[in-house]
């Protein structure tokens, strides 16, 4: 049952997917979209959709530390129910804190440049995320 990933920023989407068995999360992409013009990168979502026969879409939520909700997470939460309906699969919304920085330490351990970690830290927070998930449904 492969699941999809979703770290939904303003600007980007940085997009996870899990191996057939539901085991392991990679990164594939960082989808390009425009927050305020109401431009979600759907058709490529599909596209990802089809090509990897996903069936559930996990997209991060980002709470406040002390576990409320902030603009941020009510945007997220739209996305979701946006998506759910465009696609008919099941979104779960998944907490997501600290995920970006766990996705920055790693790759400052992997001695990633700065200029390299920014092109690739929204598909890595989207691993991060999908694969806390992963992890929690074992």
């Amino acid at each position: 049952m492969r699941a999809l990933g979703l770290d939904v920023g303003t600007k980007t989407i940085g997009v996870a997917v899990s191996d057939a068995l539901g085991w392991t999360a990679q990164g594939i992409e960082t989808v390009k979209i425009d927050e305020e013009r109401q431009k979600f990168g759907l058709d490529r979502l599909k596209e990802i959709i089809d090509s990897y026969e996903i069936e559930k879409i996990v997209v991060g939520l980002p709470k406040n530390m002390n576990g409320s909700i902030g603009e941020r997470g009510e945007a997220c939460t739209r996305f979701g129910k946006m998506i759910e309906e465009e696609f008919n699969l099941p979104v779960i919304l998944w907490d997501e804190r600290l995920s970006t920085m766990a996705a920055e330490r790693f790759l400052i351990s992997a001695d990633v440049s700065r200029k390299k970690r920014k092109q690739v830290i929204d598909k890595m927070a989207a691993v991060v995320i999908l694969q806390n998930y992963l992890d929690s449904i074992k």
